[in-house]
Order: C-alpha cells, then sequence, then structure tokens
C-alpha cells in the first residue's frame, strides 16, 4: 500500500528470491519501480544499504501464530523471537537513522489477541509451560507495551510509534493450526481481505496530526482500548530490559 505514494519502500526478506518475486510484482502492479527488497537474515544481521540516507517509516509486521514449539535460528521461542524480539532488535537497529530523518514514524502490528496475553518474566519463552495460542497472545501484548516504551523514550526526538489491529484477515497466518483454518473458512464471508487489514496500518503510518498520539493502540482506524496489563508501565519498562539482556544491547 505504501508503494501507492510513490514512496521508495524496502521490503524485509529472508528468502532473496520470494522478496525479488514480490518486488516485481508490486512493480508490474503499481508502476513505482522504487520498491526493492531487503535481504535481513535469519540470525537478524542487518544488511540495509548504506546509500539509503533517510527513513521516516518502519513497519513492524513479521509475524507467526499458534505454531508448534520450537526455536529460531538464534535461540529463541519462534512466536516471541519473531513476533517481539525480532522487531525490537530491527527497530534498535533503525533507530539513529530514524532519528535523523525525523519526523519518522514507527508502527507496529500488534493484535486483539493481546487482551489474553501475560508476560510471566519467569516463563518469557516458553520454557516451562508452553501453548501454542497463548503464546502469540504474551507476544502481541508484549508489542503492545514495547510500542509504550518507546515512545516514553522517543519524546522530544521527532519519531514517534504505534501499535494497531489490523482486524481478522484472511491470510496465511492461522496455517499452523487446523481448527483455526476450520473457524477462518467458516467465518470466511467476514474477514477481512489483506487490502481492507492493511488500512489502520496504513492510517498510523501516513495520517497527518497523529504526533500527539505517540504509544497509542489502534483499531479500524480509531485509538483502541488495551488491557490493563498493556498499561503497566512497570511491565513495559522491565520487558525492554530483559528484551536488551536477550539480544545483546546495551541497557540505557
Amino acid at each position: 500500500m505504501y508503494w501507492l505514494t510513490g514512496a521508495r519502500v524496502y521490503i524485509a526478506c529472508r528468502d532473496v528470491r520470494k522478496g525479488e518475486s514480490v518486488a516485481r510484482e508490486i512493480q508490474t502492479m503499481t508502476g513505482n519501480e522504487q520498491v526493492l527488497r531487503w535481504l535481513v537474515t535469519s540470525t537478524l544481521h542487518l544488511l540495509f544499504p548504506a546509500e539509503e540516507k533517510h527513513l521516516h517509516l518502519l513497519i513492524n509486521n513479521a509475524g507467526v501464530m499458534m505454531c508448534p514449539y520450537s526455536k529460531t535460528a538464534d535461540g529463541f521461542e519462534m512466536q516471541m523471537g519473531v513476533n517481539h524480539l525480532g522487531h525490537f532488535l530491527l527497530t534498535h537497529l533503525l533507530l539513529e537513522r530514524l532519528k535523523e530523518s525525523a519526523p519518522s514514524r514507527i508502527v507496529n502490528v500488534s493484535s486483539f489477541a493481546h487482551h489474553l496475553g501475560k508476560i510471566n518474566f519467569h516463563n518469557l519463552q516458553g520454557e516451562r509451560y508452553y501453548n501454542a495460542g497463548l503464546a502469540y497472545c504474551h507476544s502481541k501484548l508484549a508489542n503492545i507495551l514495547f510500542t509504550q516504551e518507546l515512545a516514553r523514550r522517543l519524546k522530544g526526538t521527532g519519531v514517534t510509534t504505534y501499535s494497531l489491529h489490523p482486524g481478522t484477515v484472511k491470510s496465511e497466518l492461522v496455517r499452523h493450526s487446523s481448527l483455526m483454518k476450520c473457524i477462518w473458512w467458516l467465518f470466511s464471508y467476514f474477514l477481512k481481505t489483506p487490502e481492507q487489514g492493511a488500512q489502520t496500518s496504513l492510517y498510523c503510518a501516513l495520517t497527518e496530526g497523529l504526533e500527539t498520539l505517540s504509544g497509542n493502540h489502534f483499531s479500524d482506524c480509531h485509538v483502541a482500548w488495551v488491557s490493563a496489563k498493556g498499561r503497566n508501565e512497570t511491565v513495559a519498562r522491565r520487558l525492554w530490559d530483559v528484551s536488551c539482556d536477550l539480544l545483546g544491547i546495551p541497557v540505557d
């Protein structure tokens, strides 16, 4: 959707072939030749183009849902690793460039499922007990807490950040759950298309005048309520510190 505005868009990918295929498809569909794939390796090393001096918008949209217990190449539980820690690290690595390019924005795609989430620091990655459905909810709560703490730390920098629930979208996100695939099929008429699901992301990314709402959560292009657990500043700050420790980032 961002490519329709004429922006130069980098699509982060781990598979070069798939990334180039998607970029070519978008170029053909929109006529925007500035849609490019950008390789992020499975070990989260950043290969962002050195010649790109400005970065005004970062959309953290990668996600997995209800997958069996497994670990990323870096040794993190898959859902917390992909849905939260990957976004946390990518944002950290690009933050200085975002500040230098201000005004700029960071948009984190979360979910209504955060209402069922809980941050248990003694079982953050399912070390003691793992439930695929709840692990997804926990990671989505982490997205919201990350957004709020990030907003607090970025005050006065010209960089603002927002989290959002895209809605229930017809996609491959439920591919790991036979039950969810069945439910998706039964209620397919009521599901959003990917284009409809992208609207709140677009709203947070492009709408003028949202700067005073940095740190807020959105749904259907409006500010949305978050759970009490999603408003806990103490947990948000501790999650920040724990995430830094897991990723080897100095805690400031």
